[in-house]
């Protein structure tokens, strides 16, 4: 059974902050996104997580390993140096997508994304040291099979983006409401997706869908471990075993 710790990460009073005193120009905005992303995905991901960009003012990390000391050491280094804090909710569950929804909740119960009064919210939970397991995260990485020859060297660059994009957004809904998991594009052709504990019949049903729905052609390496860093890792090498053997599904035990 697997156990994923997420982490919601919500920019606090965003939305007034770009527009106040007048709103602000929009590649300032862009840089600030994305270096605010680069620094949160650094942090986290030397203490073996990982984040995930979504809506940038929004992000979702899978952070088993970290616990809440991690977490407030978070919210001072970006306070410190950003013109913009931190709320962060933390929350554990058998799936992805129930410890995002209950730590949702713990910020949404503190105030709304754009209460000037709500600053650097941290509540929520972690798993204790003793309680982690090699089995506690299952992550699937996604690539779409010769993306380069049907896609990039035959469409215009936007056109492609569109086909890539389509085939995540397949897989985005059916991986999300069939099996509760959670699915992020990772640039390139790339969808890492975090998952409860699947089989491999489940990644056949979910690759025929994306197939039937938008004709987008996936692979997938599947791996587990005991922090994002170990179960994504995984999934890599036992995607380039798809690529070798020309298969679909390859699970990483």
């Amino acid at each position: 059974m697997t156990n994923t710790q997420v982490t919601l990460v919500q920019i606090d009073n965003y939305g007034p902050w770009t527009v106040t005193p007048e709103p602000r120009r929009e590649a300032d905005l862009q840089t600030l996104q994305s270096r605010l992303y680069a620094d949160i995905s650094q942090f986290v991901g030397n203490r073996n997580g990982y984040v995930f960009f979504t809506r940038f003012d929004n992000m979702i990390a899978v952070t088993n390993g970290l616990d809440l000391e991690d977490h407030r050491l978070l919210q001072e280094s970006v306070g410190n140096r950003y013109p913009v804090t931190l709320s962060l909710g933390v929350a554990t569950g058998t799936t992805p997508a129930q410890a995002l929804s209950d730590a949702t909740s713990l910020i949404q119960d503190a105030g709304s994304a754009q209460d000037e009064n709500r600053r650097e919210i941290l509540d929520g939970r972690t798993i204790d040291t003793a309680y982690r397991t090699a089995e506690d995260l299952q992550i699937a990485h996604f690539d779409v099979i010769d993306a380069t020859g049907e896609y990039t060297d035959e469409l215009n660059a936007f056109d492609s983006f569109i086909e890539i994009e389509q085939g995540y957004a397949s897989l985005m809904r059916y991986m999300r409401h069939a099996h509760d998991s959670l699915s992020f594009f990772v640039g390139g052709d790339n969808i890492i997706v975090v998952c409860p504990d699947l089989e491999r019949a489940d990644y056949v049903d979910a690759i025929e869908h994306v197939q039937s729905e938008v004709d987008v052609a996936l692979q997938v390496g599947v791996g587990r471990g005991e922090s994002a860093h170990d179960a994504g890792y995984a999934a890599k090498h036992a995607l380039e075993r798809c690529r070798a053997r020309g298969t679909q599904v390859e699970l990483d035990w």
